[in-house]
């Protein structure tokens, strides 16, 4: 049986819809998606940037549950595919099984990381926090931090479900302090230490 294919996406083309019947699990090879839903006043509610390296879309596949969201390409991207049958295949095998689970667990944590600065922390720290967590790789929660973050203000405002203007207020007090320096399509990190200082604000 053919376990992976190789499937190539243009920005804004999706991976899949939400409440689409799930049909595949998903590693990101090249390029970068976005994890989302339409609010009501159908605007995007961005969850989480996914980035090359990760893999995706197993939950539906184990609880055989609609998908509960969408994702899209941010720009072309390439995606390695395994479809169902395959991937029911691959969990006969105990090292792809507790594969799935540690990945499982990793989405849950990242999850309940969001819910936790959403209710229990000012705005700032909520911006200090994604700025982090993205520099990190954000779902990927990579060890080494890059020194910037490629994501236009609109783009983490939406993520942040806070407006564009009280975005721009905070990020430009962050700049103040040293923190950051907003640059065309990016937010470089200027002190690491004065952000992480903004999470528990």
């Amino acid at each position: 049986m053919q376990r992976g294919e190789l499937i190539t996406l243009q920005p804004g083309e999706y991976v899949f819809r939400r409440g689409d019947t799930p049909s595949g699990f998903y590693g990101l090879k090249k390029g970068r998606l976005k994890a989302f839903t339409l609010r009501e006043d159908g605007k995007e509610a961005i969850l989480a940037v996914i980035e090359a390296g990760n893999w995706f879309g197993q939950a539906s596949l184990t609880t055989r549950q609609p998908r509960l969201r969408d994702v899209a390409a941010i720009e072309r991207s390439t995606v390695l595919m395994i479809r169902a049958p395959a991937f029911e295949e691959l969990m006969q095998s105990q090292t792809f099984f507790r594969a799935i689970a540690e990945l499982q667990s990793l989405h849950m944590n990242w999850l309940y990381r969001m819910v936790e600065d959403a209710t229990l922390h000012s705005t700032r720290a909520r911006i200090a926090r994604r700025l982090l967590l993205l520099a990190s790789g954000d779902v990927t929660a990579w060890p080494q931090s890059r020194p910037d973050v490629s994501v236009s203000q609109d783009t983490l405002a939406m993520m942040l479900g806070i407006t564009r203007q009280t975005l721009s207020l905070e990020l430009k007090a962050m700049a103040e302090k040293g923190a950051i320096a907003l640059r065309y399509g990016r937010i470089e990190i200027c002190s690491r230490e004065t952000l992480v200082s903004f999470q528990d604000s």
